[in-house]
């Protein structure tokens, strides 16, 4: 069971929106602020494997990272039943700060909104497969999320071709605070 679970947990975790979207960018995206670990507080996405296994989830750590060429580095560490799951990912930087891109995979991944020092909210898109999948994610530095902050992602769900119904806030969960590395 659990090898059928993990590619799927895979799936579910980073099949993430069809191509085409004019989707808005933080202006004057600043790497350096940026940079650091940041919590998955909440996902909304319309990926058919991360609908079925969201009631489950909890809340995941990213590690975010500029390679000295601009490109985008994360890290993600998932709490599983048993373990956690690492995964690493690498996106080139575009030509529009904020915004970096997976040619391999067909990701695109845009920096929508942030403060820097509390949240973010990013976009993924995956064109790859015969189902192009999307995904908003709320960032958070610490695990809570305020009431505001979850409103405010909650807002913008729709206006990124996703309904209220594909949204996941994610449970606090300290198990892999230890894999950090």
């Amino acid at each position: 069971m659990m090898m059928v679970v993990l590619p799927s947990l895979a799936l579910a975790l980073l099949c993430l929106l069809p191509a085409g979207a004019d989707v808005p960018v933080q202006p004057d995206f600043d790497t350096e602020k940026f940079a650091g670990m940041w919590h998955v507080a909440a996902i909304a996405s319309n990926c058919s494997v991360f609908l079925k296994m969201k009631d489950g989830m909890k809340s995941s750590i990213t590690i975010v990272s500029f390679m000295p060429e601009g490109d985008l580095a994360l890290k993600l560490i998932w709490p599983l039943a048993d373990k956690c799951q690492k995964f690493e990912l690498l996106f080139q930087r575009s030509a529009q700060a904020g915004h970096y891109v997976a040619a391999q995979e067909m990701r695109d991944l845009r920096v929508m909104e942030t403060d820097y020092s509390g949240y973010a909210i990013v976009q993924e898109f995956k064109r790859r497969g015969e189902e192009p999948h999307s995904a908003l994610q709320l960032l958070t530095r610490e695990q809570d999320a305020s009431p505001q902050l979850l409103q405010k992602f909650k807002e913008l769900v729709p206006t990124v071709g996703l309904t209220q119904d594909m949204v996941a806030i994610l449970p606090k969960s300290d198990q892999c605070t230890k894999d950090i590395s």
